[in-house]
């Protein structure tokens, strides 16, 4: 904020910001400021009916729904990865099963031996 030559301190104080001064120059007699409606006024805006129930828990089936596809999809990429991953793996017949984390496990000891062997 720029002071005007005649001007010798800002009119905001240390601290307050302009946020603060609207706030305090909105609040009446003391009386706090409130969100809320006082002595019922707005009930009837306030009040949800049961179509817009049903319709938020239609809304939230679809969003359900949408999001358990996508999960499947997720999952099913990851499985997709791990086998790909386990291919690649010379060491160990292609029929054993092998949990994710022992593919992990054999994979890191795999190309600390590919390191090895192109180190020497």
């Amino acid at each position: 904020m720029m002071l005007s030559p005649d001007q010798s301190e800002p009119d905001v104080l240390w601290g307050q910001t302009d946020m603060e001064t609207f706030l305090d120059s909105l609040k009446v007699e003391g009386a706090p400021l409130r969100a809320e409606p006082v002595n019922g006024e707005g009930k009837a805006h306030s009040a949800v009916s049961r179509e817009e129930k049903r319709q938020r828990r239609q809304v939230t089936a679809k969003y359900r729904s949408t999001h358990a596809t996508r999960e499947q999809i997720r999952v099913v990429a990851v499985n997709v990865a791990f086998t790909e991953l386990r291919k690649l793996l010379p060491m160990l017949p292609p029929d054993k099963k092998l949990s994710k984390i022992e593919i992990l496990r054999l994979v890191i000891c795999y190309i600390s031996y590919l390191n090895h062997v192109l180190d020497v």
